[in-house]
């Protein structure tokens, strides 16, 4: 995918590449991780003029790409970890003038009164406010801008694979929060959409990263910015090395279909039988060998009907042994083994109670 985004910078030649957040997906990545980002930002740079603009998600560490900051070179690379509260702009100028690229990285409720300071902010549309206001601050008069910020914006659709990035649970942001910006290029959401205005998108994630995502066409936007602030956008595709998709159907048909056309695609596989399958999952994975989950359809039906007897007796251990007991040996605890079995649970839960 990052040889994709190269040969895109390679073929359109833009005056800037914006990354949004999250640049990993965890605090402290796997060197390995870090090695393959630091060789692709290496490459981009020798081999284009452009401008880099990067932002810290709720997935990353501030800090850690902090560090990648004070060594670049400020006239052509904008880097944000943690929230600062003198939000000073990349300026880019072309033929009709300056443009402004204000960097405004993930930052939760918290961070955000210690760095303003200002005890009311008490949710993310209050960090996003607090943000653009400092931003907003030094955009020079005239100047086109460009705001890049990791959010959830209203009007955005979400998907199963990402974070929640609210302490409190109110986790929208408005889009009147951008007012003033000519465009905002947004990340956190992984589905590729617009938000309601054409002027603020999100580039979604260059992978499916969960399988409701599977039928999302992935892209990188080229967003050309017009002398009077207008955009307009064109989509260039990824293609992956591997699909991620959902199949449906009955098990014979779906190992038929598997033995005739093999695929190494990411796969959830959602069969229909009414009765249980041998090792449904390790047959078909002769033929998928990245399957990556298997559902029952009518499991889930009478599931969604008929409330699941575990949910009732799992906030009781003694039931859940006996149950165990009987399903293994046919009969359930006798006088003795209960005993033993109380006495274990009852020291088990004084120290719980002590720690």
């Amino acid at each position: 995918m990052l040889e994709q985004v190269l040969d895109a910078v390679r073929t359109h030649r833009p005056d800037a590449l914006i990354i949004a957040g999250d640049i990993f997906d965890r605090a402290s990545p796997p060197a390995e991780a870090v090695r393959l980002f630091n060789s692709f930002v290496e490459r981009f740079s020798a081999g284009s003029d452009a401008a880099i603009v990067l932002i810290a998600g709720n997935h990353d560490s501030g800090d850690r790409l902090a560090s990648l900051a004070a060594l670049a070179d400020r006239r052509r690379v904008l880097i944000r970890g943690p929230l600062i509260s003198e939000e000073r702009p990349l300026i880019i100028t072309d033929a009709h003038g300056p443009v402004a690229f204000s960097a405004l990285p993930f930052g939760n409720e918290f961070a955000a009164r210690e760095c303003f300071p200002d005890a009311c902010i008490a949710k993310p549309s209050d960090v996003i406010a607090a943000q653009v206001a400092a931003a907003r601050a030094h955009v020079p008069a005239g100047a086109r801008w460009v705001i890049v910020a990791h959010a959830f914006v209203a009007n955005a659709c979400a998907s199963e694979s990402e974070r929640p990035i609210s302490v409190g649970g109110v986790d929208t942001v408005h889009p009147e929060a951008f007012n003033g910006a000519h465009y905002v290029a947004l990340g956190h959401l992984h589905r590729p959409q617009f938000t309601g205005k054409p002027h603020i998108r999100y580039s979604g994630s260059p992978l499916a990263f969960s399988f409701d995502e599977g039928e999302a066409q992935k892209s990188m936007c080229l967003v050309d910015l017009k002398a009077d602030g207008a955009v307009t956008h064109e989509l260039l595709p990824f293609t992956p090395l591997r699909r991620v998709r959902t199949i449906t159907g009955l098990f014979a048909g779906l190992l038929a279909t598997a033995a005739a056309n093999p695929s190494d695609d990411f796969l959830e596989i959602v069969l229909t039988d009414q009765g249980a399958i041998v090792d449904a999952m390790g047959r078909l994975r002769q033929h998928y060998p990245n399957a990556l989950r298997m559902r029952i359809a009518a499991m889930e039906t009478a599931s969604a009907v008929t409330p699941s007897k575990n949910a009732v007796i799992a906030v009781e251990p003694m039931p859940v042994i006996e149950e165990f007991f009987t399903h293994v040996r046919g009969t359930g605890l006798h006088d003795d083994e209960r005993v033993i079995v109380e006495s274990a649970l009852g020291r088990a839960h004084a120290t719980e109670l002590a720690a």
